[in-house]
C-alpha cells in the first residue's frame, strides 16, 4: 500500500489491503477528523499515513526497504520545507519590525528641520506666509500660481510671468484676489504653465516648511510640517 492509497483510506474507519480488511487505530480516526476537509497535509498527517501504511501492509508482500527509504525521504523533505517556511516568515516579520523602527527613529530626528515635501496642501495659520515651490521640466513663457480654499475654489491667481526650467519658489502673503487677509485654515495651490508656443507644461509641486512633530501609526510615521500632516516618504529634501 502506498501513501496515496492511505490518503483516501484515512477518513474511513476501515482500510482494505489485498482483500484483507484492517481497522485503523482510534488515533488515526481522530487525526482524520481533526484535519476535516483541509487539503493541506502537515508533518503529523504525513507521519500518520506512513504508520498506517506499515500497519496495514500485506504480510505476503511487505513494503520494500527502498520504498520505505523513499517515503522517509519524502517525510524529511516535508519537515524541512515546513521549517524553512517558518524561518522565512519569522525573518520577514523581523525585517518589517526593524524597518519600521529605523523609519520611526529617523522621523523623530527631523523635528525642527526644514524640509521640502511633495504636496500641494497648505495649512495657513493666519500669520506665517507659506513658501510654495514647483519644478518646471522646461522653460515657460507664462506661469500662474492659483491659491484654492478648502472647497477647491480659486481665491487668488498670482501671475509669475516667464520662468526658467528647474526649481522655483514663491511666498504667498495669505491674501485673496481682493487683497483681503484670509482666515487661517486648510488651503492648496496649483500651477499652470505654458511655453512660447502655448503648449502646456506640467510642473511638480512641493511645499517648504518646518517639521513640528511626528505621528506614529499602523502605516508608519508621518510628519507634521507647518500644521500639515504628510507621509515620511513624501519628504524630498532636508535642509
Amino acid at each position: 500500500m502506498q501513501l496515496n492509497d492511505i490518503t483516501s483510506a484515512l477518513p474511513t474507519a476501515n482500510a482494505t489491503t489485498s482483500g484483507t480488511t484492517a481497522t485503523t487505530s482510534s488515533s488515526s480516526s481522530q487525526s482524520s477528523s481533526g484535519t476535516g476537509t483541509s487539503q493541506t497535509l502537515n508533518e503529523q498527517d504525513f507521519l500518520q499515513m506512513l504508520v498506517t501504511e506499515l500497519q496495514n501492509q500485506d504480510p505476503t508482500n511487505p513494503l520494500q526497504s527502498t520504498a520505505l527509504a523513499a517515503q522517509l525521504a519524502q517525510f524529511s523533505s516535508v519537515s524541512e520545507l515546513q521549517t524553512l517556511n517558518t524561518n522565512v516568515q519569522n525573518s520577514t516579520n523581523a525585517n518589517l519590525v526593524m524597518t519600521q523602527s529605523i523609519s520611526n527613529t529617523m522621523a523623530a530626528t527631523l523635528i525642527g528641520k526644514k524640509v521640502q515635501v511633495n504636496t500641494s496642501q497648505i495649512n495657513y495659520d493666519g500669520t506665517t506666509n507659506p513658501t510654495l515651490g514647483f519644478t518646471l521640466p522646461s522653460s515657460a513663457a507664462d506661469v500662474k500660481v492659483n491659491i484654492l480654499n478648502s472647497n477647491g475654489t480659486v481665491i487668488r491667481t498670482i501671475d509669475e510671468g516667464p520662468m526658467a526650467s528647474g526649481d522655483q519658489t514663491m511666498t504667498w502673503d495669505g491674501k485673496d484676489s481682493s487683497g483681503n487677509q484670509v482666515p487661517s485654515g486648510a488651503y492648496s495651490f496649483s500651477v499652470s504653465a505654458a511655453d512660447s508656443q502655448g503648449n502646456q507644461i506640467t510642473p511638480s509641486l512641493y511645499v517648504l516648511g518646518t517639521v513640528q512633530g511626528v505621528k506614529f501609526g499602523s502605516n508608519g510615521a508621518s510628519l507634521l510640517v507647518d500644521g500639515t500632516q504628510v507621509d515620511l516618504s513624501s519628504v524630498q529634501e532636508i535642509f
